[in-house]
C-alpha cells in the first residue's frame, strides 16, 4: 500500500491510499473507492475498509480517495446546510465540484501508472462517497462502470419527504437548467451503472431510488450496447437502512468483476469471501499533521471566482454588458418563470386599515402570483385626488411586519399617490434558521431561491396595480430596505414600467444580500444597479462607497442626475417627478 498527497490544484491536496494486488501481474483494473461522511480527523478513510478492501486481495488494484470534508486536510462542505453560507448560491458553489474535480485528477494520476489499464475503471462508494460516483462517472467517460449505494435520488422525491436539509451540500447542485438526478444518471449510460439502495434507508428512500431508476432505466434502453450484452444497468435493493449489507457489497463485486473483465477468474465462493482485517488508522495516515497553509480550508472561497465591479470603457460597451446581464436574468435567474403565468385571480379582504382607512381608500386584496400561490396587498388610494400622481409598491420584509398600518415614513404621499404595500409569499414574519434553510435550499433545487421567489411576487403584483389604476403611463416607484431592497431592485431592472427604484440599506454585495442562483459570478449589486439607468435610481438616506461604481455608470449613460440620495421615501417619490429640480446628490 503506497500513502499518497495528490496535489489536483496548487494547494489543494488530496491524501489517498493505493494498493496494489500481490498474487498476480499487472497491469490491472482499479477499482476507485470514494469514501462518504465517516468523521475522522485520520480521513474517511478509515470507516469504509470493509467496504474496499477485498478487491486488492483479488485482483484488483485500488485507490481509495479521503474527502475534502472528512480528508486529512479537511475543507468544508456543509455551507447552506449549517454555516449559513448563502453567497454559495449566488456563486452557484457546491463541494460536489471540488469532489468530482480531485476524483478526476486522481484518474489522471492512474494514467501515469504503467501497473495500471486505465481502460479498465470502476468507482463505487457509499452515501456521500455514492453520490460522488454517479456525478464523476456522469462527467468523466473513463469511468467504465460505476456501483453507488445508498445515494439515488430524485428532486421531487427529497424535496416532499422534507430530506433537504438533512442532506450535506455535496448532495445538489444550483439547478439553474432545471435537470433532475435521473437525468445526470442518464449522462452514464451505455457505460455500466449499479443503483443499490435500502428500502428503511431514511435519507435516499426507496420512491426516490427506484423513481430515479426507472427512468434512467428508459434511457438505458434507447442505447444499442443493451441488446448486445444485456442490461447495463440493475437496481438492487436491500431490507436495511443507510448501510451496506453483505449482499450489497457481493453485487458491487461481481458487477466490478463482470464489467472490468476478471470475472472469468474468480469464483462465486470468492465474491462471498470477508474483506481482509482493518488496518489500524495510523498505518493509513498519510501526513503528520495538516499542513500550516493549504487550499483545502478555504477552497469555497477560490473555487468560483465572484465578480469585481470594474466600469467598462464606453457607453456602448456599458449596454452591451448590460444587454447580456438582463439576459442572464431572464434566462438563468428567473428560467423557472412561467411563459404564461395564470390569472391574478384577485379576492378582496376583509380590513379596515386603521388610520389608512380614514385617510384615504383602504382595501386588502389577495393575488395569485403562481398557479396554487397567493400573495396579500394593502391597497391605500387617495380619496381626495380623482387621478393619482403615481404608485409607490412597498415591498415588506418580515422586519416590517410589526402591523399595519405601518405606513409613517409614506403619509406625505397619501393624499396623492397610491401606496400598494405588497408581503412576498413568507415575508410575513421572521423564519427560524432552520427552516429558512430547508427552504433556500429546496428551491435551489428548483432553480430558485427565495429572494428570486420574492421578485417575482413583486413583478406580478406591480403589473396588477398598474392594472388597477387603469392608467398605464401612471409612474410607479419600487421602494424597499435591507434585503427588500435588493427585490426592489431586481424587480426594477426586470421591468422597464418601473421608473424609479428607492432603496435603504441595499446589500453592497451578494456576499452578504440574499442568494440569487449563480449571479454573482456575472455581477455584483453595484453594477446590477447600475442597469437602472437612465431611469431613476434613489438611495435614502445615503448612499454608500461601495456604489460609486453604480455613479460612475449613471454618468456613463448621460444621467448622473438620476442617481440622487434623499433622506426620505416621500421626497424621493415627490422629486422623482422632475428630477432636475432639489436632487440631494
Amino acid at each position: 500500500m503506497e500513502k499518497l498527497v495528490i496535489q489536483s490544484l496548487p494547494g489543494l491536496l488530496v491524501t489517498a491510499n493505493f494498493y496494489l494486488p500481490r498474487q498476480s501481474r499487472g497491469p490491472w483494473p482499479c477499482v476507485i473507492y470514494l469514501n462518504g461522511h465517516w468523521p475522522s480527523l485520520d480521513g474517511a478513510k478509515t470507516g469504509f475498509q470493509d467496504r474496499y478492501l477485498w478487491y486488492p486481495a483479488h485482483g484488483f488494484a485500488l485507490l481509495v480517495l479521503d474527502p475534502l470534508q472528512f480528508g486529512e486536510i479537511p475543507g468544508i462542505h456543509l455551507g447552506t446546510n449549517r454555516l449559513s453560507m448563502w453567497h454559495w448560491l449566488s456563486l452557484g458553489y457546491t463541494p460536489a465540484g471540488v469532489e468530482v474535480w480531485n476524483a478526476m485528477r486522481a484518474i489522471d494520476w492512474l494514467e501515469t501508472r504503467p501497473e495500471i489499464d486505465a481502460t479498465r475503471i470502476g468507482v463505487t462508494g457509499i452515501s456521500g462517497g455514492g453520490v460522488m460516483t454517479q456525478y464523476l462517472a456522469a462527467l468523466d467517460e473513463r469511468v467504465k462502470v460505476a456501483a453507488a449505494s445508498c445515494s439515488t435520488y430524485t428532486i421531487a422525491d427529497q424535496i416532499c419527504k422534507r430530506l433537504v436539509q438533512g442532506q450535506c451540500d455535496c448532495t445538489f447542485f444550483p439547478n439553474v437548467f432545471g435537470l433532475d438526478f435521473p437525468d445526470i444518471l442518464g449522462l452514464i449510460a451505455p457505460r455500466p451503472l449499479l443503483i443499490l439502495g435500502g428500502r428503511k434507508d431514511p435519507i435516499f428512500p426507496p420512491s426516490g431510488f427506484r423513481g430515479a431508476y426507472r427512468r434512467v432505466k428508459r434511457t438505458y434502453e434507447c442505447c444499442p450496447e443493451t441488446r448486445l450484452d444485456g442490461p447495463r444497468v440493475r437496481l438492487v435493493e436491500s431490507g436495511a437502512g443507510h448501510t451496506d449489507p453483505p449482499h450489497f457489497l457481493e453485487e458491487t463485486r461481481r458487477w466490478m468483476a463482470r464489467w472490468l473483465g476478471l470475472a472469468d477468474r474468480l469464483s462465486d465462493s470468492d465474491y462471498r469471501e470477508l474483506t481482509p482485517l482493518p488496518s489500524p488508522p495510523s498505518v493509513l495516515r498519510c501526513v503528520e499533521r495538516p499542513p500550516a497553509r493549504a487550499l483545502n480550508y478555504g477552497v469555497h472561497e477560490a473555487w468560483i471566482c465572484p465578480s469585481r465591479p470594474t466600469m467598462p470603457a464606453s457607453r456602448r460597451a456599458w449596454e452591451e454588458r448590460a444587454a447580456g446581464l438582463r439576459d442572464v436574468l431572464r434566462t438563468r435567474v428567473f428560467g423557472w418563470v412561467p411563459d404564461t403565468p395564470p390569472p391574478f385571480a384577485a379576492r378582496k379582504l376583509i380590513g379596515s386599515g386603521g388610520f389608512a382607512g380614514t385617510l384615504a381608500r383602504y382595501e386588502k386584496w389577495e393575488i395569485q402570483t403562481e398557479a396554487g400561490l397567493r400573495v396579500v396587498l394593502d391597497l391605500v388610494q387617495p380619496s381626495r385626488s380623482k387621478q393619482a400622481r403615481g404608485i409607490v409598491l412597498w415591498v415588506r420584509r418580515a422586519a416590517d411586519q410589526v402591523g399595519f398600518p405601518d405606513l409613517d415614513e409614506l403619509l406625505p404621499l397619501l393624499p396623492e399617490w397610491v401606496v400598494a404595500a405588497v408581503s412576498p409569499r413568507l415575508s410575513e414574519r421572521p423564519l427560524p434558521t432552520a427552516r429558512y434553510a430547508e427552504i433556500e435550499r429546496s428551491a435551489a433545487l428548483l432553480g430558485r431561491t427565495l429572494a428570486a421567489m420574492w421578485v417575482w411576487d413583486v413583478l406580478r403584483a406591480a403589473q396588477w396595480v398598474r392594472e388597477q389604476a387603469g392608467n398605464e403611463q401612471i409612474p410607479l416607484i419600487v421602494y424597499g430596505k435591507g434585503d427588500a431592497a435588493l427585490v426592489g431592485l431586481i424587480a426594477g431592472v426586470m421591468d422597464e414600467h418601473v421608473e424609479q427604484v428607492v432603496v435603504s440599506d441595499l446589500p453592497t454585495s451578494f456576499r452578504t444580500a440574499p442568494p440569487l442562483l449563480t449571479l454573482w459570478r456575472d455581477a455584483d449589486v453595484p453594477e446590477i444597479a447600475g442597469i437602472i439607468a437612465p431611469r431613476t435610481l434613489t438611495f435614502v438616506p445615503e448612499i454608500l462607497p461601495a456604489f460609486e461604481v453604480t455613479r460612475g455608470l449613471f454618468h456613463l449613460c448621460g444621467a448622473a442626475d438620476r442617481l440622487r440620495v434623499e433622506l426620505s421615501v416621500a421626497e424621493a417619490a415627490m422629486a422623482g417627478l422632475n428630477p432636475h429640480e432639489g436632487a440631494r446628490a
